[in-house]
């Protein structure tokens, strides 16, 4: 445990240039106590490492020192080479950087390590795109991973609906959700998502932004992901399921209605069946979702929806009474 920590170290210092004692003790969860034996024990190993004193000061490595990647177990080089997503990069243009960074930690591997990429690349594979999703990036990806990568503030021209706006936007980020991409864009002071197939136009207008070192990507995401589905759920529908109905829901809705319904059903009755409340996007969808479970549900309220159920559960057993 202790070489793992020295290689984190090491590491983190060539990243960083300086850092105190205890910045890398916070880093490393030890103390400082620890921080101290430890570049000690550095320093014995011929690593040059040295302390600058003062205002400003803090660990540092002699300039140009690199290590090599001799501290990396084979779990760990296999897992480097999971950390690619080839179809992604190559939509954004850059899966020649991709390939070209691989072939460098490759030729720094021990040659112990070598097949790491082959095991873990016949072993794993991320097929990022939905089942039925079109294939093809957008045509304007490239021109938005472009502006995120270079912090470049750009005119978008968005389609919504029928119409187009357009929007000074500061793009933060690209996120592949479902075989979907979508940009994350600060417009006006505030953080705006927008599907990456509907943007009409990308144009630079010159400038530069900078970032908000307390934006956390993979946080908003989620307050995103979460958000869009409580404004899409807006309506509620009283259900009975039986035992196979409350088994076979969360693969007929959404997983949140799934887990809302899951959790307010009530006690069940004799024959196992529950009473619950289930979120729903709209009668004629809820209608469309309940009808996957046949007869292992039964719609309770809204009166239209409960309509809307027998209505069609009356017209398939009609078509089912005609001979085949």
């Amino acid at each position: 445990m202790r070489a793992a920590r020295l290689i984190s170290m090491v590491l983190l210092l060539q990243s960083r240039e300086a850092m105190t004692a205890g910045e890398l003790a916070r880093e490393l969860e030890v103390s400082e106590r620890t921080v101290y034996r430890d570049m000690e024990a550095l320093s014995a190993a011929g690593v040059p490492v040295y302390a600058d004193q003062g205002r400003g000061g803090g660990y540092r490595l002699v300039g140009g020192y690199r290590t090599r990647l001799t501290g990396l177990t084979r779990e760990e080089a296999e897992a480097l080479f999971l950390s690619g997503l080839p179809g992604p990069a190559g939509d954004m243009g850059r899966a020649g950087a991709l390939a070209s960074a691989e072939l460098k930690v490759l030729a720094a591997l021990p040659a112990a390590l070598r097949d790491a990429p082959a095991r873990a690349s016949q072993r794993f594979l991320l097929d990022a795109p939905g089942w039925f999703g079109e294939a093809g990036p957008p045509p304007l990806l490239r021109e938005l991973a472009r502006a995120v990568w270079q912090d470049e503030t750009v005119e978008l021209r968005y389609r919504r609906g029928d119409a187009e706006v357009v929007r000074t936007a500061e793009p933060y980020a690209l996120v592949l959700k479902n075989g979907v991409w979508y940009l994350v864009a600060r417009v006006s002071g505030s953080f705006r998502t927008y599907r990456a197939d509907r943007v009409a136009a990308v144009r630079p207008d010159g400038g530069v932004f900078d970032r908000d070192e307390a934006f956390d990507l993979a946080a908003h995401w989620r307050a995103e992901a979460a958000a869009f589905v409580r404004s899409m759920l807006r309506e509620e529908a009283t259900v009975r399921l039986s035992p196979a109905g409350m088994r076979l829901l969360r693969y007929a809705v959404e997983p949140h209605a799934a887990r809302r319904a899951a959790a307010d059903a009530g006690e069940p009755d004799e024959r196992g069946w529950v009473v619950t409340t289930l979120p729903i996007e709209s009668v004629p969808v809820a209608a469309s979702e309940l009808l996957r479970l046949g007869a292992e549900a039964e719609v309770l309220a809204p009166p239209e929806l409960r309509a809307r159920m027998a209505d069609s559960a009356a017209r398939m057993a009609e078509l089912y009474r005609r001979p085949g």
